[in-house]
């Protein structure tokens, strides 16, 4: 279940939200006026998240240029890369 905070709790209850954060690796939901506003994240957790986009990314990309048949195999390109080390 999330968990979610009025905005007066970042000034007046900072120290909790942040331990909360790095302890679960959670978001906190912050509301202003009762509506959702901001999403808090120890930047553990942001980075993470940011990798795992960066990875589905990649993978996506790789699966287009599989559609396209833009790929090689896996021996010719190892080969090209320990020729270019030598």
């Amino acid at each position: 279940m999330p968990t979610i905070r009025p905005s007066a709790d970042l000034r007046n209850s900072y120290n909790e939200i942040s331990s909360f954060c790095h302890e679960y690796s959670e978001p906190v939901f912050i509301t202003k006026n009762g509506r959702g506003d901001l999403a808090v994240l120890s930047i553990e957790a942001y980075e993470k998240l940011c990798g795992k986009f960066e990875l589905y990314s990649l993978l996506n990309e790789g699966l287009e240029a599989e559609k396209k048949g833009d790929v090689y195999p896996a021996s010719e390109v190892f080969d090209s890369i320990l020729k270019g080390l030598a």
